[in-house]
């Protein structure tokens, strides 16, 4: 049975979490006394204040992890894994008041943060059963006489800085794979959801994090703060989610001390659908890949070439999928999109559709922002979208399927790839060699073949061009975290 939200409930939740900075396994203020609200997107109004940390408590927490590297370092693989395992089942146990959280701070539907949760706490299973195998090598020497050992080492103190559109899931796709390996952390989290992130905080605390080695930093100076931690040179790891101009600044300042970075930065994935396609199928992956999460997505399609002999059916079954969607709080039953971050992320989505109305698109669905308290914006579907249209090569990130039609495999491929972004694309069509033939020419770190949906703890996650570098998740996560180092042993 579903559970009723009531105001008393949203309060509750809210005063139960973590409102202080995490630094160095205990719960303290901001040193200048400092507090930045947390805002509800949905109705714009304030749900509590937290602590806003300065470069000063930046410092205290790089120390703090400074301090602590070198025992947790040392700690066998088998008790690293069974901390993450603790702390997976933990955010178990605690789904319910964890996606009210994520709900009241970001805005997308209980549903959908309920399963954030459960994707979350995933990459903490997964790195617990990683954290065991991380393995080396043996081997005679070409010419004999000598023996090359090789193994793996932690990285050493690492920073993240993760975005607010997946508040929980972020945290844990850095935080899982560097527990695993034995680095120590700070965390800066988007200064619009920290919520999830200072229970999170909580939550490892509880499952035996030594203190030190996780330690959590919100602010609204992020580059203030986290500036000086970069070139500090004590950490050796910067990992990072969030736009590609931001990505470029914080490539600049880890060349300092040449430190070693994971970046997943901006996308414009293309969702492409074959004349021979399953019509149902892409239908219903053009809605997970649009809409999953409001639009408000990395992943999300945001060019949709679909091939002109079937373009009309599939933009009329869309536009009716688009069109029933129900728009409202994500506490409220039934509800299915929420609202975008904030007014600029929602003025953003109206400039971009106006835009597109503007060279020439016309409007099948939506199209508007609806009145009343909230930064919601209707889900939309826009056909006939010129190459001139701004949406073409910027993100949208909000509820807005713009569609294109194309005619042969060559246009769509160059189409597809006339973009300096490449995290990930999506291809719909019943032949075989025509899907892997097309998955190889597309620039992309991932491709969607006949699925809307990539994103998989078991899975490397990144992209190529301007969309990043490294990869998180799978077992290559992990070794993100790890430095290699080969020892040359004399036998004569």
């Amino acid at each position: 049975m579903t559970e009723t939200i009531t105001p008393v409930r949203e309060a509750d939740v809210v005063a139960q979490a973590p409102q202080q900075l995490f630094i160095g396994g205990r719960w303290v203020d901001a040193r200048g006394g400092r507090t930045l609200d947390v805002v509800d997107p949905s109705t714009g109004k304030t749900l509590c204040a937290v602590a806003d940390a300065s470069v000063d408590d930046g410092w205290d927490a790089l120390n703090a992890a400074d301090a602590a590297q070198a025992d947790f370092a040392a700690m066998s693989p088998r008790e690293r894994a069974d901390i993450l395992r603790r702390a997976f089942e933990l955010m178990h146990e605690r789904v319910e008041d964890l996606a009210l959280l994520m709900t009241l701070e970001m805005g997308k539907p209980l549903a959908e943060s309920r399963g954030e949760v459960a994707y979350a706490a995933e990459f903490f299973r997964h790195f617990s059963e990683e954290a065991v195998r991380i393995d080396g090598g043996y081997q005679v020497a070409p010419k004999g006489g000598a023996r090359f050992l090789v193994t793996k080492q932690p990285v050493g103190v690492s920073l993240f800085v993760t975005p607010w559109n997946f508040p929980l899931a972020m945290g844990t796709r850095k935080l899982g794979p560097a527990l695993a390996a034995g680095c120590a952390s700070v965390l800066k989290p988007a200064g619009q959801t920290p919520l999830s992130m200072l229970a999170l905080a909580e939550i490892l605390r509880e499952a035996g994090v030594p203190d030190g080695v996780v330690n959590i930093l919100v602010t609204s100076d992020s580059s203030g703060v986290m500036e000086p931690l970069i070139r500090s040179g004590v950490a050796r790891k910067l990992s990072f989610t969030g736009s590609t101009g931001v990505g470029r600044k914080l490539l600049e300042q880890c060349a300092q001390h040449v430190m070693r970075t994971s970046m997943e930065l901006g996308g414009n994935a293309a969702f492409v659908v074959f004349d021979d396609a399953d019509l149902d199928k892409a239908v219903e992956g053009a809605m997970l890949a649009k809409m999953r999460n409001s639009g408000e997505a990395c992943t999300a399609a945001n060019r949709i070439f679909v091939h002109r002999d079937v373009i009309e059916e599939f933009g009329r079954r869309l536009t009716e999928r688009m069109a029933a969607l129900r728009v409202g709080r994500g506490v409220e039953d039934g509800v299915d999109v929420g609202p975008m971050i904030d007014a600029s992320q929602r003025d953003k989505v109206a400039e971009l559709v106006s835009d597109a109305v503007d060279s020439g698109a016309r409007v099948l669905a939506g199209g508007e922002a609806p009145g009343g308290e909230g930064y919601f914006y209707l889900p939309t579907v826009l056909t006939d979208v010129p190459d001139s249209a701004r949406m073409r090569d910027e993100e949208i990130f909000g509820p807005v399927a713009p569609l294109t039609p194309f005619d042969t495999e060559e246009e769509v491929i160059a189409a597809v790839n006339s973009t300096e972004y490449g995290l990930v694309n999506y291809v719909y069509t019943e032949g075989l060699t025509r899907g892997l033939r097309i998955g190889e020419a597309l620039e992309s770190g991932m491709v969607g073949l006949n699925q809307g949906v990539v994103s998989n703890p078991a899975a490397p996650f990144g992209g190529v061009k301007e969309s990043g570098l490294g990869r998180e998740g799978g077992s290559e996560g992990i070794d993100e975290f790890l430095e290699t180092k080969y020892l040359g042993i004399g036998m004569a």
